[in-house]
């Protein structure tokens, strides 16, 4: 079942960044000749107003074929108004984007469900007070829960971080003990600490950690907008960052996972509800956004830089140039795909 699952999970993301890409070339009246969920052998197929919907063997991605487009042909041209090689480079542009884009949307849209259903956080109870820390010298006790900092309502845990963080000077703590309100001043201080990339980093801190409590926040359909927004840009955020990390070195190669370590994660997922379903799939909705923005010649975002360089220079590429470049960017990902397919192998039987 879980591996029917990520099937469905794969097929779906890709299937929604495909369509991004057909309504922008639709959408500029360029034709579509192939619009197909995964590679290789034809398995069904099916004609639709001139566009063959297909699904093939391979499972692992997917395409469109557009009139005036082939990576294997760099050289090759098809007249007409509904060629993808006649349109602007700004049309192009955006037609190559809109794949990417629609991920982001999709994230968003699962988010805003997720909202709506009743997302799971960590509550607001103090579950390990450090010894000598702001927090014991104030006289918080494991088992409060911080109800309210200095003027702002805490429901999470990740709220009474993110306003330490955001502030300055000495605050107020609300905490209920016993069922009264007690109030503590507290002067944070900077501490050593290791962010989610496991680098070293100071930041203002008080010494208490969470009781492992988790409570389901609801939210209205008005703030459920709010919540997929800020979720979609953090969740873009950590991706953009952590792959900066990766090519700095701060993050091992060993880190990277190939598809049996997104299957599972998916069938985890999966077997724990649906919340955590969608939650996960919105994720690697946005990594397969962001991954795909990436200036590499095989994927979108290469794509992409060749185009603003025909915009600045008024001249395309030429063939040879191209050619190489989107053998490199195949080799590059080829040699992802197998790193991460090598380091699954060595969580399972390492």
């Amino acid at each position: 079942m879980g591996t029917i699952t990520f099937l469905l999970v794969l097929s779906f993301l890709v299937f929604f960044h495909e369509l991004g890409h057909f309504v922008a070339a639709r959408y500029f009246g360029v034709t579509v000749h192939v619009f197909s969920i995964g590679f290789g052998k034809q398995l069904y197929s099916k004609q639709w107003r001139g566009t063959t919907w297909q699904f093939a063997l391979v499972p692992l991605g997917g395409y469109v074929k557009m009139k005036g487009q082939d990576d294997t042909k760099p050289g090759l041209v098809e007249d007409g108004s509904d060629s993808y090689n006649t349109k602007k480079p700004w049309q192009r542009i955006v037609i190559l984007f809109a794949g990417p884009f629609a991920n982001f949307i999709l994230a968003a849209i699962l988010y805003f469900a997720i909202a709506l259903m009743g997302s799971n956080e960590l509550a607001p109870h103090i579950g390990k007070v450090i010894p000598d820390s702001p927090a014991q010298k104030a006289g918080l006790m494991v088992g409060d829960e911080i109800v309210r900092i200095n003027n702002k309502d805490i429901k999470t845990w990740n709220e009474i971080g993110k306003t330490i963080r955001e502030s300055q000077g000495a605050l107020k703590f609300y905490v209920k003990r016993d069922g009264r309100i007690q109030s503590k001043v507290i002067r944070p201080h900077m501490s050593d600490a290791q962010n989610i990339f496991k680098e070293n980093i100071r930041k203002r801190m008080i010494g208490i950690a969470p009781a492992p409590k988790v409570i389901t926040m609801h939210y209205s359909f008005m703030e459920s907008f709010g919540y997929a927004w800020d979720k979609t840009i953090e969740s873009s955020k950590m991706i953009f960052k952590g792959v900066q990390k990766l090519i700095e070195g701060v993050i091992p190669s060993s880190e990277i996972g190939g598809v049996i370590t997104i299957g599972k994660v998916i069938s985890d997922a999966s077997e724990s509800s649906i919340v955590a379903l969608f939650a996960i799939t919105a994720l690697i909705s946005v990594n397969l956004g962001v991954l795909n923005l990436l200036p590499i010649p095989a994927l979108d975002g290469g794509h992409i830089m060749f185009n603003l360089y025909e915009m600045i220079f008024r001249r395309k590429p030429s063939d040879r140039v191209f050619m190489i470049l989107t053998i490199s960017g195949w080799v590059i990902l080829g040699s992802l795909m197998l790193l991460g397919i090598y380091n699954d192998i060595n969580r399972l039987f390492g």
